[in-house]
């Protein structure tokens, strides 16, 4: 199953999978896949897929799985994980099941988030080959442009991310992103709309899942709506109030909103749990573009980029030969 077509009878269909036969590797893959994709819990997820592993090492899905939650656990929040054993997961993924769009996909998603930018983009231009409407190889390869700044090659990977998933909110949220970067603000409204409407049905499936509401909140702000935008946000927060994530998305809101100190005050705390990836994302993000020249822009980013250097480095087995 995509990871983007879980939803909550297949997270439930998962767990009882577990509960009646805890030996079943495809269960803990089902669930560590429905994890992903309605809570954007990695660790949880990580775990259920790591599961999935000791009970079938031949499971290929179960691989690509692991490699995207632990890129996710080191690009997005820092976590000291070798990224050499992010690698060798997708590497094995791909040696089981070379057809498997997953697989390639998984493994442009670890090599971007490492910087290797051109091992990445052939990475996901063998994914889409294999797939061309393969959700997660659009979005992660549309997500790949955008944390380099180059929005216009994120567009058409966004948009189809949009069409093929239509109950995802991610995509039409970033787009309408991409679109604002690069000046091009009323193309994106009808994205935000949509991703907000896709959001609300995604809190009222998943009330637990704090992300539609963090994206809903940036981009509600960007819209110049900032009461619904702080609304969005205090529900993020009372959600999840200790993800690091909802500490940058906090601060995008307010840098739009003109509230520049409370951007940063957020900003900091958010920069003690960064990885490269999101470092590498903030640099462009025009969410944040107000504070650039503000006097406090320049120690955040040493800051961060002092944490980031105390980090795992890929080893020069972290050439991956591509399939």
């Amino acid at each position: 199953m995509p990871f983007a077509e879980c939803a909550a009878a297949a997270y439930e269909a998962a767990s009882t999978s577990v509960e009646i036969d805890p030996a079943l590797a495809e269960g803990h893959a089902a669930l560590g896949q429905a994890i992903l994709c309605r809570d954007f819990a990695w660790a949880s997820a990580e775990h259920e897929l790591v599961r999935a592993i000791e009970l079938d090492p031949d499971f290929a899905r179960a691989y690509a799985g692991m490699s995207i939650a632990a890129t996710r656990l080191a690009g997005w929040f820092g976590e000291s994980i070798p990224n050499d054993d992010i690698l060798a997961a997708a590497e094995k993924a791909i040696a089981i099941a070379p057809e498997l769009a997953e697989a390639h996909a998984a493994q442009g998603e670890a090599l971007s988030g490492l910087g290797h930018r051109e091992q990445s983009e052939r990475a996901f231009e063998r994914a889409l080959e294999l797939d061309p409407n393969h959700f997660e190889a659009n979005l992660f390869y549309a997500r790949h442009w955008s944390r380099f700044g180059e929005f216009e090659k994120a567009l058409p990977y966004f948009i189809r991310a949009v069409e093929v998933q239509p109950d995802d909110c991610q995509a039409p949220f970033l787009l309408e992103q991409s679109l604002r970067a690069l000046g091009r603000r009323e193309e994106g409204r009808p994205y935000a709309l949509m991703g907000l409407k896709r959001a609300e049905e995604a809190l009222r499936k998943f009330p637990e899942s704090s992300r539609p509401a963090q994206l809903g909140a940036t981009t509600l702000a960007a819209m110049g709506e900032f009461d619904e935008s702080r609304r969005w946000m205090d529900r993020a927060l009372a959600i999840d109030p200790d993800d690091p994530h909802i500490r940058y998305n906090a601060a995008c809101m307010w840098a739009q909103m003109g509230e520049y100190d409370r951007a940063f005050d957020y900003l900091d705390q958010w920069a003690k749990h960064s990885g490269m990836e999101n470092r590498d994302w903030m640099l462009h993000d025009p969410d944040l573009d107000p504070l650039r020249t503000h006097p406090r822009y320049a120690n955040l980013l040493e800051a961060l980029n002092d944490r980031i250097a105390t980090l795992p480095r890929p080893t020069a087995s972290a050439s991956p030969q591509l399939s």
